[in-house]
């Protein structure tokens, strides 16, 4: 089973939910992970009820998005990878730095725990300031693996960074076999 887990990148989420559709039509048996953010908050995008009901619907199975439902992921609920698609800058420093608060960062400990891949699948504005130092803490972690990213604004957010969504299920594959999928960042 597959843990997929989606943070507020807001703008990101149809296109992860495209793919999270792909995985469970090639027969992935997966399971929904919300952050509490994304499991709550209305925005421009879409309303929150329908980001879980969409993910429900596609895997056939209740979201997760609390810190106590995610905790049994690793010892009771082992899941073959993880899956954070997408990974805001925010969740990315706190798994950098340890930090569990969120039903994201709880699978995240849990399953990495376990010596099981987790793969991030990046969407942060502030991925080349900020969070550089986390990229990089992160991307020497064993078992910890990127979805290849770029700028997708260099003039208007010359900061910011996006996961090619279409490296996604290729960027599992390598991770399954403990391979980083090259290159790490595109042009």
């Amino acid at each position: 089973m597959i843990g997929y887990a989606f943070c507020g990148s807001f703008c990101t989420i149809a296109r992860s939910m495209k793919v999270l559709s792909e995985l469970v039509a090639e027969g992935n048996e997966i399971q929904p992970i919300m952050s509490e953010t994304v499991y709550s908050t209305d925005t421009r995008f879409a309303a929150a009820k329908d980001v879980a009901e969409e993910a429900e619907r596609i895997c056939g199975r209740p979201v997760i998005h609390t810190i106590v439902d995610a905790e049994p992921i690793g010892p009771k609920e082992s899941l073959d990878m993880l899956v954070i698609a997408p990974c805001t800058g925010n969740t990315l420093a706190k798994l950098a730095n340890g930090i569990t608060d969120t039903a994201v960062t709880m699978a995240a400990k849990a399953q990495l725990r376990t010596g099981k891949p987790v793969v991030i699948a990046l969407a942060s504005n502030d991925a080349l300031s900020a969070n550089l130092q986390n990229i990089a803490k992160m991307s020497v972690r064993k078992n910890v693996f990127f979805v290849p990213m770029y700028q997708d604004d260099t003039e208007k957010k010359p900061n910011s960074l996006v996961c090619d969504f279409g490296e996604l299920k290729s960027t599992m594959v390598a991770a399954f076999a403990g391979r980083q999928i090259q290159p790490f960042w595109k042009t």
